[in-house]
């Protein structure tokens, strides 16, 4: 089984919208994410994504990466995701501090050794 475990932070989510594009003010700014009812600002679910990618294993052995987002990340928040992997497919959770799930139904699938090689 993999970890790791991730202290979000506002930095954290700033540099993720700067790389990715989604400059959406949820992600960046307080006011206008409790404007549309949110509790403040709120992490990608693709930052989340891309941390889930990290424990499902080696990324040229990544097929394909599905989850379903069950719960908001916010600055502060501590997550541990974690890969379990089984043949080619990895079981993953990510769960806050409070062990409340942030993603569901997530599953990697995985290339087999041979399948790179080609």
């Amino acid at each position: 089984m993999r970890e790791l475990v991730v202290e979000f932070t506002k930095e954290q989510i700033a540099a993720y919208a700067q790389a990715s594009g989604d400059s959406n003010p949820i992600h960046l700014d307080d006011e206008f994410a409790r404007s549309v009812g949110l509790p403040g600002v709120i992490a990608h679910g693709m930052l989340q994504m891309g941390l889930l990618a990290r424990v499902a294993g080696e990324p040229g052995r990544l097929r394909r990466l599905s989850c379903r987002f069950a719960g908001i990340v916010r600055p502060g928040d501590t997550v541990t995701f974690r890969g379990d992997e089984h043949d080619q497919t990895v079981q993953l959770t990510a769960v806050n501090q409070d062990g409340q799930p942030v993603v569901s139904r997530a599953i990697a699938e995985l290339n087999s050794a041979d399948d790179r090689a080609r």
